[in-house]
């Protein structure tokens, strides 16, 4: 079994970077190579700035790298919830924005030419108890009322025509989201930033970023030193001590995934037929889909911990039972890959990206990072250009986790609040 991400391991990098020279001055340094970085030096190579991403390992070694290759439609905090808190049209506005950020990986695949099997084959959203399906045909109406959005609810008499488990009590299924090989996308999108000029330097940890007195900022770097106009913060939940603002707005949460071997056509069939990318209603969730080779990829929050190999072996048992659990027959079924990463929440749930202090950032992506951390690198390279109207999230309130100065000591309270909340809802 590999202590490593399949998608790394099955994604061949578009160049070695990790002896490329710092330079010495840029327009715009970005720091961190995962989806946010990767697209935003596309974008902001099209615009005409010289950039530099600043990757502390290897392209897409972070989150971008970790996660389920899913690119679903739908907010973290669900639709009738964003509704009650910011009213039907910013709820609307903020929905869709996550439908155009799946066109957004959709056109960047066209465009440049990706080979990351992408793949319109649709969320199939699961209810963990029958008040959750209840919850699930409100949800349906509210989308179809007042966003015009078209779901199909599937009750459980019917589930086995989407799902081969009789573990869930029915689902909701969006045709519009899709699933991706995220390891070739990312490193897809780092060929493409240094095709169009950009400069990709791994192994450049940032471990001071100052502002110059003579304007812009100075990065110091384990491999050189730079001055850059403009600085982008990609950097999610490995956010750290350069930008202690930042850091005290970023949850980082462990997010585990183990990936089966190779199953039988007749198998792959069964679990899940129309191959969507499925996740369920529980706070503790389960997230899984088959990958282009057929192997079953199954996730979720099996620990509050950090990621590291022991916490990823212990984890990687948890989420062998809970796969059986809700899959009996993959009993015996070896497991491949087993490995952990950390999900930025924030105290709200929203993404949060814009300006402090001179210094850019988007972050918070809450477990819906592949397709908007990938769109708003884009859009924060328009927002940085010029382009006010491009961070749709610029207006809201990004407030600080209380007591959260360095290391997230409060991940067992939330992980036991969680476990409860599952357990009577």
């Amino acid at each position: 079994m590999k202590l490593t991400s399949y998608w790394q391991d099955t994604a061949v990098p578009g160049g070695d970077h990790r002896r490329t020279p710092i330079p010495e001055r840029v327009d715009v340094a970005v720091v961190g190579g995962g989806l946010t970085g990767t697209s935003a030096a596309v974008e902001l190579r099209k615009l005409g700035a010289s950039v530099a991403v600043l990757e502390q390992h290897t392209i897409g070694w972070g989150a971008s790298g970790r996660n389920g290759g899913m690119a679903t439609t739908g907010l973290a905090i669900g639709f009738g919830a964003a509704v009650k808190r910011y009213g039907a049209d910013r709820a609307v506005s903020m929905f869709r924005t996550y439908n155009d950020a799946i066109d957004s990986i959709e056109k960047l695949v066209a465009e440049h030419g990706i080979d990351c099997h992408f793949e319109r084959s649709g969320k199939l959203t699961l209810a963990y108890r029958p008040a959750h399906f209840q919850a699930m045909l409100k949800t349906r109406k509210a989308l179809a009322d007042l966003a015009g959005h078209e779901v199909v609810t599937v009750p459980k008499a019917e589930l086995h025509r989407e799902l081969g488990s009789d573990f869930y009590h029915g689902a909701t299924v969006d045709p519009l989201a899709a699933g991706l090989h995220v390891g070739k996308f990312v490193h897809g999108l780092a060929k493409t930033a240094d095709g169009l000029g950009a400069t990709i330097c791994e192994n450049a940890e940032v471990t001071a970023l100052d502002r110059d007195p003579g304007g812009g900022h100075v990065l110091q770097t384990t491999r050189g030193r730079l001055h850059a106009d403009q600085v982008l913060i990609a950097t999610s939940g490995y956010t750290g001590k350069v930008t202690p603002w930042l850091r005290r707005r970023v949850i980082p949460v462990g997010s585990f995934i183990i990936v089966t071997e190779p199953l039988g056509q007749d198998v792959v069939d069964r679990i899940l037929p129309n191959r969507r990318q499925a996740s369920d209603s529980k706070n503790l969730i389960y997230y899984f889909r088959i990958t282009p080779d057929n192997r079953l990829l199954f996730g979720g929050r099996a620990r509050f911990a950090m990621s590291s190999p022991d916490s990823d072996v212990r984890s990687g048992q948890i989420l062998v039972k809970a796969m059986t659990e809700v899959f009996p027959y993959l009993a015996g079924t070896r497991v491949d890959y087993t490995w952990g990463g950390l999900v930025d929440l924030s105290m709200d749930q929203l993404v949060h990206a814009g300006e402090r202090d001179g210094v850019h950032y988007s972050v918070g992506y809450s477990g819906h990072g592949v397709q908007m951390a990938t769109y708003m690198g884009q859009k924060m390279a328009r927002f940085m250009s010029g382009d006010a109207e491009a961070n749709i999230w610029g207006d809201a309130r990004f407030p600080p986790v209380p007591g959260h100065f360095g290391r997230p000591w409060f991940l067992p309270l939330i992980g036991g609040g969680a476990r409860v909340l599952d357990a009577i809802s």
